[in-house]
């Protein structure tokens, strides 16, 4: 199984900038099917500064191997990266349900390298 999140604006496409999204939808995906586990929201404060923008989002990553987002900065992909989470950048509009759908196909057959690694660093997926 793995775990992504989905950076969203309106729960059906992945729409949002990573240091200002306000939601994270959380879904298990496996070959069987997908669950959406939960809607993380995030609370977002202008006068906040890039960092603690960035840790309220990471904070909110936890337990998740995979970020979908429609963009991130250098610095805040290489952040996401040393929390072994996974980025994978698309258009924005691109929908989740079509995320969703792409992943579970690969799963059932053998996915890549890289993904094979993700499953295996999910929680439900086996050891850290």
């Amino acid at each position: 199984m793995l775990t992504a999140a989905f950076a969203t604006a309106d729960g059906v496409h992945v729409d949002a900038h990573f240091g200002r999204c306000a939601r994270f939808d959380i879904y298990d995906i496996a070959a069987e099917g997908v669950q959406l586990r939960e809607i993380r929201s995030i609370a977002t404060d202008e006068a906040d500064n890039e960092d603690h923008r960035v840790r309220a989002r990471l904070d909110a990553l936890a337990g998740c191997a995979l970020l979908c987002v429609a963009s991130i900065g250098p610095a805040a992909a290489a952040r996401v990266v040393n929390a072994r989470v996974h980025p994978l950048k698309t258009a924005p509009s691109t929908t989740i349900t079509s995320v969703l759908d792409r992943l579970q196909v690969v799963l059932q057959g053998t996915p890549p390298p890289w993904l094979r690694k993700l499953q295996n660093h999910s929680p439900a997926g086996g050891p850290p």
